[in-house]
């Protein structure tokens, strides 16, 4: 059987099973999700996406096992901006947490259709005229900065143009009743709010898609990777809701990471007729944007931030000091061509001592209490003056 065919079937066999666990053994009756096991589904959907990246490294390869990577950090990222959108449509709408976990799930079914029609076009589109990945290329710039500037998230469903239209042609209940789409009542078949509350969602999904998939695209034009990819995040996406639900506003700077992620994508492509980035950089640079983007709203909106922010200070002093004294030693390696550049060495060395004191009394002024700070500081001055010592008697 050829690889990218049982690529297929296990990866439609292994999401077939989860599916199934889910909503026919799992989540038969509707119930809000507790913390605890959003957290358990979130670390198991995670598990399998970062397992199946193994399997495609081991069937197909560690580059395509790479971009299966950076194309499923790019959609999770993007994913958690989905949350934020969620929370604002349930409140919108009153949806009872209970009912919360079946809109999402089937939710991400449609996803899931649509965003398999929307690779395959998109991937016809690049085989016909690959050129068009550049017009990709420039939309991802042009949304990574629109991204950055927007004041944040708003629903407005009353604006939503599919949603007005299947209100004015379905009829429905003016109440929710259960967790049920659609009841027979008075002889005729009624939809309920939660189907309309499903159309808002999937709709908002299609236009998430227009942003991400151009984004996967930016790391790989393969089909299987860029939908795999998407498949695992979004298929995670209903536990990191629930996970994530009573976090959102400590996220500040999400969406500051997510701009320069798509200005990063944008770029990607928009380079590669120059310079190809290689897809381990690409993988450093998404998970530095990702992480910087993480610690940083989570100390912006931590209670003790003055604190946290003073002690990051000292270590980042007590850092720079290590990397100011490599920046001595190689300047000083770089002039031991000869014995009359004795007195230029142990200028450097003495130097580079004075700036590593200095900066130990500074952080001891400011009752460093950071040990990571002082241990920089103490270690730096005495490797200096140890080689310095190793320099003269050399």
């Amino acid at each position: 059987m050829p690889t990218d065919l049982v690529l297929w079937v296990v990866l439609a066999v292994v999401v077939g099973a989860m599916l199934a666990l889910d909503l026919l053994v799992l989540h038969r009756k509707a119930k809000p999700v507790p913390f605890g096991e959003a957290a358990a589904w979130s670390a198991i959907w995670i598990t399998l996406a970062l397992a199946f990246g193994v399997f495609v490294s081991l069937t197909r390869g560690g580059e395509a096992g790479g971009e299966y990577l950076a194309g499923y950090l790019i959609e999770l990222s993007l994913s958690v901006d989905n949350v934020f959108v969620f929370a604002l449509i349930f409140a919108a709408f009153a949806v009872p947490a209970a009912y919360q976990h079946r809109l999402l799930f089937w939710g991400i079914l449609g996803a899931i259709v649509f965003r398999a029609v929307f690779i395959a076009a998109g991937t016809a589109v690049l085989a016909a005229a690959h050129w068009a990945i550049y017009l990709l290329g420039i939309l991802l710039v042009i949304t990574g900065i629109r991204l950055a500037a927007s004041r944040g998230h708003e629903v407005q469903p009353e604006h939503n143009p599919v949603l007005r239209v299947f209100r004015r042609i379905v009829p429905m209940t003016g109440a929710y009743r259960g967790p049920a789409f659609v009841v027979r009542e008075g002889g005729r078949w009624l939809a309920t709010p939660l189907l309309a509350v499903l159309v808002t969602i999937e709709t908002t999904d299609v236009m998430f898609a227009l942003d991400s998939i151009p984004a996967v695209f930016a790391v790989t034009t393969d089909p299987f990777l860029v939908y795999s990819s998407n498949l695992f995040a979004i298929l995670g996406l209903r536990s990191l809701y629930f996970l994530l639900a009573g976090l959102l506003d400590r996220f500040i700077y999400l969406r500051t990471g997510l701009a320069a992620l798509l200005v990063f994508a944008g770029a990607k492509i928009l380079l590669a007729a120059v310079y190809d980035i290689p897809i381990a950089a690409s993988l450093a640079v998404i998970a530095a944007i990702l992480g910087t983007t993480i610690v940083a709203s989570l100390i912006a909106t931590h209670p003790q931030r003055g604190r946290i922010v003073a002690g990051l200070k000292r270590v980042a002093f007590g850092t720079g000091l290590g990397v100011l004294t490599l920046g001595f030693f190689t300047v000083a390696a770089s002039v031991r061509d000869g014995a009359g550049w004795l007195v230029l060495e142990i200028a450097i060395v003495l130097v580079a001592a004075s700036a590593a004191l200095a900066v130990l009394a500074a952080l001891r002024r400011a009752g460093a209490a950071v040990w990571l700070g002082q241990a920089w500081a103490v270690a730096g001055t005495a490797l200096l003056v140890g080689i310095g010592l190793l320099t003269v008697l050399d």
